[in-house]
Order: C-alpha cells, then sequence, then structure tokens
C-alpha cells in the first residue's frame, strides 16, 4: 500500500495520456495523495478535469492559475509542487519532453516542476516504434538514467500509427506495482547486520584542539536510515556531527578519534553482512596529546604526526567470503586511476568515488557527484544528484550483487 505517500503525476503530449488516467485511479486505490501537472500539449489527448476528479486535487497546467469568482490568477508554484512530491512520475513522457529534461528547456511548468524536484523522478516512454529507436532518442535516455532518473520501459505492441513494435507506453498497473514495491521493498538487505561509519575523526592535540576535516556526517546517516527503512538492523559509528538518525531502528555509537573508531568496528565488523565505510577518517594524528592546553609562548609549534590506523584496510583484510565491503574516496587528482587502486588494496567489493573538484559535491553539501568502481574496471558515474537518491542508488546495487 501507498498510504500517506505523495506522489506527483506528469503527463505529456502523447496519445498514451489517455493511461495517466487510469494510473491515477491505480494510486489513488493504493492509498497514495496524487496530484497532477500536465503540459499544455497533453490536454488535446486527456482533460486537466478528469484527472482533478480522479486525483480528488486541483490540476496544474500553466504557471499562472485560471481566474475564478472574477478574482484574478495567481502563481502556481512548481516549487512547492516540486517539494511536495515524494516521487515525481511522467506517463507518458514524449520524446519532446525527454529531450527538454535532458538540455533542461524550461518551457512549460512541468518542466519547471521537473527542474525543482528534490524528490526521485521516473518516467514511462511512450512515442512510435521509430521515433523510440532513433539514436538521439536511446542517448537521451542513457543520460537521464546517468543522473539517476529511472527509465520504466516502454512494451511492444500495436502502436497508434498502426505499425507494431515496441514504444508502448507500459500498463499502468505494472507502473503503479513497481511503484508500490519501490515504496515496499522485498529488500535482501531484510534483516541483515549492516555497519556504517560515518563523520570526520578529530585527533587531540591537547584537551583544546584537535586536527580533524570537514565531513559533516550527513551521508553515513543518510545511509543508515536508508538501510533501516530497508527492514536492515544498522549499526552507525560515527565521529562528531551534529546530524541525527530519523529511524529508532538505527543503533548509533559515536566516537572521536581513529582509534575509537578503530577499536569498535574491531569488536562489530565480523557479525555483520554488510559494511559501508564513508567515514572520513584522519590520516594522521600528534605522536603525543598535550594532558593540559598548551600555551602559545614561542612563534611557532611542532607537531611530531604519526599514521593512524586504516580502518578500511583492516576490514577488507579480515573480510569473510559472506561478507560484502564498501569504502568511499574522496580524491583531487587522478581520480579514477587513485580510486580503481583503493579499490584493489583494501580488498573492497565497491568503492564510491567523489571529486572535490565538482562544484556542489564533496563535504558538507546535500548534494553529491559519484562513480560508483567496482571489481574487473566496471563503473557507474551519476550526475549531481542528492545525497538521498545517490545513496539509495548505492544500496540498489548492493541488493543486486547480494
Amino acid at each position: 500500500m501507498l498510504t500517506g505517500k505523495k506522489i506527483l503525476v506528469g503527463v505529456t503530449g502523447s496519445i498514451a495520456a489517455y493511461k495517466s488516467a487510469f494510473l491515477v485511479r491505480e494510486l489513488i486505490r493504493l492509498g497514495a495523495d496524487v496530484r497532477v501537472v500536465m503540459t499544455p500539449a497533453s490536454r488535446e489527448f486527456i482533460t486537466p478535469l478528469t484527472l482533478s476528479t480522479l486525483s480528488k486535487n486541483p490540476v496544474a497546467v500553466d504557471f499562472v492559475k485560471p481566474e475564478t469568482n472574477g478574482q484574478a490568477g495567481e502563481w502556481e508554484s512548481h516549487v512547492e509542487l516540486g517539494l511536495w512530491a515524494d516521487l515525481f512520475i511522467i506517463a507518458p513522457v514524449s520524446a519532446n519532453t525527454l529531450s527538454k529534461m535532458v538540455t533542461g528547456q524550461c518551457d512549460n511548468l512541468l518542466m519547471a516542476t521537473y527542474l525543482s524536484a528534490k524528490c526521485p523522478v521516473w518516467i514511462a516512454p511512450a512515442m512510435d516504434l521509430d521515433m523510440y529507436k532513433h539514436p538521439s532518442t536511446q542517448e537521451n535516455l542513457t543520460k537521464l538514467t546517468a543522473q539517476t532518473i529511472r527509465v520504466i520501459d516502454p512494451t511492444s505492441g500495436e502502436l497508434a500509427s498502426g505499425l507494431d513494435g515496441k514504444g508502448r507506453m507500459q500498463e499502468p498497473e505494472e507502473i503503479a506495482d513497481q511503484i508500490d514495491a519501490w515504496f515496499n521493498p522485498a529488500s535482501k538487505l531484510r534483516g541483515k547486520k549492516i555497519l556504517i561509519t560515518g563523520g570526520p575523526t578529530y585527533e587531540a592535540i591537547d584537551p583544546v584542539r584537535f586536527i580533524g576535516n570537514h565531513s559533516s556526517g550527513k551521508t553515513g546517516v543518510i545511509l543508515a536510515d536508508a538501510c533501516a527503512n530497508r527492514g536492515a538492523e544498522v549499526l552507525l559509528i560515527t565521529g562528531p556531527t551534529q546530524q541525527r538518525v530519523k529511524n529508532p531502528r538505527v543503533k548509533v555509537i559515536a566516537v572521536t578519534s581513529a582509534d575509537e573508531m578503530m577499536k569498535t568496528v574491531e569488536q562489530n565488523w565480523f557479525d555483520c553482512t554488510v559494511g559501508i565505510y564513508s567515514a572520513a577518517v584522519a590520516d594522521y594524528k600528534p605522536e603525543f596529546a598535550a594532558g593540559e592546553k598548551i600555551k602559545k609562548t614561542d612563534d611557532r609549534l611542532t607537531l611530531n604526526l604519526v599514521k593512524n590506523p586504516d580502518i578500511l584496510k583492516w576490514a577488507g583484510l579480515n573480510k569473510k567470503k559472506d561478507q560484502y565491503l564498501v569504502g568511499f574516496a574522496l580524491e583531487t587528482e587522478n581520480e579514477l586511476e587513485n580510486g580503481t587502486k583503493k579499490l584493489v588494496a583494501k580488498k573492497l567489493d565497491l568503492l564510491v568515488l567523489n571529486s572535490l573538484k565538482d562544484a556542489g559535491a564533496g563535504f558538507g553539501h546535500d548534494t553529491n557527484k559519484v562513480t560508483f568502481i567496482k571489481p574487473n574496471n566496471k563503473t557507474a558515474t551519476f550526475e549531481l544528484n542528492e545525497k538521498t537518491v545517490l545513496m539509495n542508488r548505492l544500496l540498489d546495487e548492493i541488493e543486486h550483487d547480494l
């Protein structure tokens, strides 16, 4: 069931637009709260009144709402629509709208809403077989997939042109079933014990000062909540962070230093099926931490630094056959080469690579741009997106491998 889930349905100018009525009705039957946004062209195929009646909500079509009771129209907030939804499904999506989604052309309310959406976006293409097979359409679908847009492949059959082939929008009941399964997954992580490390580590210089980094701990918390939402038993070992988990099933152990994190990992790793090591562990620490605050006396202060334990390497060396290990890497040069070396050296099943060179990625942001690296030179790069979306994509990959 989809009780409490907010689903935004987008409708574009396609003969398959009539199917959107059945999709809305099916989502309502499953308990979802449904709103609809249409392109102007889609009104040639299905009326807003039909979709409004079925969804039990006003339908958004234009940037300005129609004048009512003599009152001038008001702005239709695409920002509010984009923030409201838990899932945005555009069904049908035409070849024209596919192209606009790739280029960011924003000439209607649906496209403005898409560009404002913070939630996962799905599309269900519908077009004639030659349009679907055209290299430009296939290239657009590939680009959107790389941006973590989920594509519900069309089916084969008789098309509006009279031809027979691939291009029919997937049936509404099947799309609704996929949405239901996505929100209520029979996850392979259900019941599994998962260890996650997150946040920075702080290495004491004295009782006041420390060596650290800019990690906010957001990724570790997002991963912990997402794993628990899939039914896993989660242990989050996190360095200092202001982030808080939302799922009460997550057990949190707070640590400060790399040594503390190492000790806690050693005590828990062998009992877990999956380890996701996202913490930004300091590479070095002061050899000796002063017991009292160091007074500012000389012009210079010299610290002797020594290596911290390599927690991820230890986990790889002590990994059992039935354990799955994920590591994270932040690089500033030769990213793919260095990431691949780390994957091999630390005996990982998957490495999540990101770069400080990418705007909106790295420490402190709600967004990231990542590449998954797996053995045998298998890579998949995902464009800048919400960390929540990307980390759920990571969990999908782990489930696939399991």
